[in-house]
């Protein structure tokens, strides 16, 4: 098994660096983030650091870039107080990464990567149409990390998702939805079936439901 310390990632490529570190976490998740200027132009930008942190009440959190340059996203969700995440159905991987490009402020992703801009029950930032999973959130807490980057933490106001993604007991099919994730920088997956076990306790080893 291969070791490397700190000194031997610091000293890589920046390149080769930024795709061994990206991929370090394993599958994350592929989400639009959604978001609109005080005027009403609106910016899509797919993130991969959606991250759970509380159901009581639901709170989720996005990880930004460091903002030593112009944030788009990140402007508009300070300017609003509200972004939308939308599951990336895997049919639409190619457009959802052309999110990425480096659009002007004038251009919205929206319109350049051929999604549909849905306004909902009145929220400010739009949603992908196209998602079969998308959630509004507000802004609660901001934490800047020592690196530059920034911890957005979002509450959960509304959830819209297809039928056939909410299972009886409140989880989710993510097969069902076709929502993709995402390895390191680029590499987009089909999600599979999962293997499912129930509340793990002392004594009793799980077993596959």
């Amino acid at each position: 098994m291969r070791h490397l310390t700190a000194a031997d990632i610091q000293a890589f490529d920046k390149i080769y660096r930024l795709n061994l570190v990206n991929g370090l976490p394993g599958f994350k998740p592929a989400n639009l983030v959604g978001t609109a200027a005080p005027d009403g132009a609106t910016n899509l930008a797919v993130f991969s650091s959606a991250l759970h942190l509380g159901s009581d009440p639901a709170l989720l959190g996005i990880v930004t870039r460091p903002t030593t340059v112009p944030r788009h996203t990140y402007a508009n969700l300070k300017a609003t107080g509200c972004f939308t995440l939308n599951h990336v159905p895997v049919a639409l991987a190619a457009p959802a990464h052309y999110t990425s490009a480096n659009f002007p402020d004038t251009v919205s992703e929206f319109d350049e990567c051929g999604f549909t801009a849905a306004f909902r029950d009145d929220f400010p930032a739009p949603y992908v149409a196209e998602s079969p999973l998308s959630i509004g959130l507000r802004l609660l807490e901001e934490h800047a990390i020592s690196n530059g980057t920034v911890l957005l933490v979002g509450a959960v106001e509304h959830v819209y998702l297809q039928d056939e993604g909410l299972r009886d007991d409140g989880t989710l099919d993510l097969v069902a939805l076709a929502a993709a994730c995402i390895s390191g920088l680029d590499g987009y997956h089909a999600v599979q079936p999962p293997v499912r076990f129930g509340y793990a306790r002392p004594g009793q080893f799980p077993k596959p439901e």
